[in-house]
């Protein structure tokens, strides 16, 4: 099976050796997206609900690129630096799926890169 390099001037360029996502028959594997801005490469702010929904569009953006959607997302691992922020996350998340329920993990973590308070990563599939 071959694999497709997906990339997208859209979301955040990859701050490392990695691609945005990676396509493989059905499954679409996006790779791990901190809130940052596509045309500045920074953060988006401080504020928790705006890297949220930063690190949710970045991870939409990249799906569409590769002519998926959110609705397309089998399961969902989020990385969160306080877990006490769980709520807020949840909220903003509800929204964003609009009742698709992939499944999911969310964990906390010491650190993230560029000082991110929340990472998304997911795995989309054509059926």
């Amino acid at each position: 099976m071959a694999f497709h390099l997906v990339e997208t001037p859209k979301a955040p360029a990859a701050i490392g050796p990695y691609s945005q996502a990676v396509q493989a028959g059905p499954w679409l594997f996006v790779s791990g997206q901190i809130p940052l801005v596509p045309e500045t490469g920074q953060l988006v702010g401080e504020a928790f609900p705006d890297q949220v929904r930063q690190a949710l569009r970045n991870i939409q953006t990249i799906l569409e690129a590769a002519g998926y959607s959110l609705r397309d997302v089998a399961a969902v691992d989020v990385f969160l630096t306080d877990l006490a922020q769980f709520h807020t996350f949840n909220a903003i998340y509800e929204e964003a799926f609009a009742g698709h329920k992939p499944a999911r993990a969310v964990v906390q973590v010491g650190a993230l890169p560029r000082g991110a308070q929340i990472e998304i990563k997911c795995v989309a599939v054509k059926t």
